[in-house]
Protein backbone atom coordinates (compact mmCIF):
# COMPACT_ATOMS: atom_id res chain seq x y z
CA UNK A 1 0.00 0.00 0.00
CA UNK A 2 1.50 3.02 -0.92
CA UNK A 3 1.44 5.58 1.61
CA UNK A 4 1.52 9.39 1.14
CA UNK A 5 3.32 11.68 3.54
CA UNK A 6 2.16 15.27 4.31
CA UNK A 7 5.57 16.90 2.53
CA UNK A 8 5.33 14.90 -0.33
CA UNK A 9 1.46 15.79 -0.54
CA UNK A 10 2.55 19.55 -0.73
CA UNK A 11 5.48 19.45 -2.83
CA UNK A 12 2.98 17.50 -5.63
CA UNK A 13 0.29 19.88 -5.28
CA UNK A 14 2.97 22.90 -5.89
CA UNK A 15 4.29 21.19 -8.50
CA UNK A 16 0.76 20.22 -10.06
CA UNK A 17 -0.43 23.88 -9.35
CA UNK A 18 2.74 25.27 -10.92
CA UNK A 19 1.94 23.32 -14.65
CA UNK A 20 -1.73 23.82 -14.32
CA UNK A 21 -1.23 28.29 -13.81
CA UNK A 22 1.67 27.68 -16.65
CA UNK A 23 -1.29 25.57 -19.18
CA UNK A 24 -3.75 28.40 -17.81
CA UNK A 25 -1.04 31.41 -18.47
CA UNK A 26 -0.20 29.59 -22.31
CA UNK A 27 -3.82 29.99 -22.91
CA UNK A 28 -4.70 33.23 -21.94
CA UNK A 29 -1.64 34.47 -23.91
CA UNK A 30 -3.10 32.38 -26.72
CA UNK A 31 -6.48 33.85 -27.08
CA UNK A 32 -4.92 37.38 -27.94
CA UNK A 33 -4.58 35.83 -31.79
CA UNK A 34 -7.86 33.97 -31.46
CA UNK A 35 -10.30 35.73 -33.97
CA UNK A 36 -12.39 32.88 -34.33
CA UNK A 37 -15.65 33.14 -31.68
CA UNK A 38 -16.38 29.71 -31.63
CA UNK A 39 -12.52 28.95 -30.86
CA UNK A 40 -12.22 31.80 -28.95
CA UNK A 41 -14.91 30.28 -26.66
CA UNK A 42 -13.46 26.67 -26.41
CA UNK A 43 -10.40 28.69 -25.26
CA UNK A 44 -11.62 30.27 -22.62
CA UNK A 45 -12.66 26.75 -21.15
CA UNK A 46 -9.76 25.13 -21.43
CA UNK A 47 -8.54 28.08 -19.57
CA UNK A 48 -10.69 28.20 -16.80
CA UNK A 49 -10.34 24.56 -16.71
CA UNK A 50 -6.54 25.04 -16.02
CA UNK A 51 -7.36 27.82 -13.48
CA UNK A 52 -10.11 25.97 -11.25
CA UNK A 53 -7.35 22.53 -11.54
CA UNK A 54 -4.94 25.37 -10.21
CA UNK A 55 -6.97 26.09 -7.47
CA UNK A 56 -7.65 23.19 -6.40
CA UNK A 57 -3.99 22.33 -6.17
CA UNK A 58 -3.17 25.17 -3.93
CA UNK A 59 -5.85 24.81 -1.08
CA UNK A 60 -4.98 21.02 -0.87
CA UNK A 61 -1.32 22.18 -0.96
CA UNK A 62 -2.14 24.72 2.10
CA UNK A 63 -4.25 22.42 3.87
CA UNK A 64 -1.15 19.58 3.71
CA UNK A 65 1.02 22.14 4.94
CA UNK A 66 -1.61 23.94 7.44
CA UNK A 67 -2.26 20.14 9.35
CA UNK A 68 1.26 19.19 9.23
CA UNK A 69 2.43 22.51 10.60
CA UNK A 70 -0.44 21.51 13.27
CA UNK A 71 0.56 18.49 13.64
CA UNK A 72 4.19 19.58 14.33
CA UNK A 73 3.15 21.84 16.76
CA UNK A 74 0.94 19.57 18.49
CA UNK A 75 4.08 16.99 18.98
CA UNK A 76 6.16 19.88 19.84
CA UNK A 77 4.42 20.46 23.09
CA UNK A 78 3.99 16.97 24.36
Amino acid sequence: MLNISMRMAMIGAAIFGVISVAFAAHGFMALGDTTDPAQASDAKGFIFFWTFLATIAIVLGTLAWWIERAERKRDGER
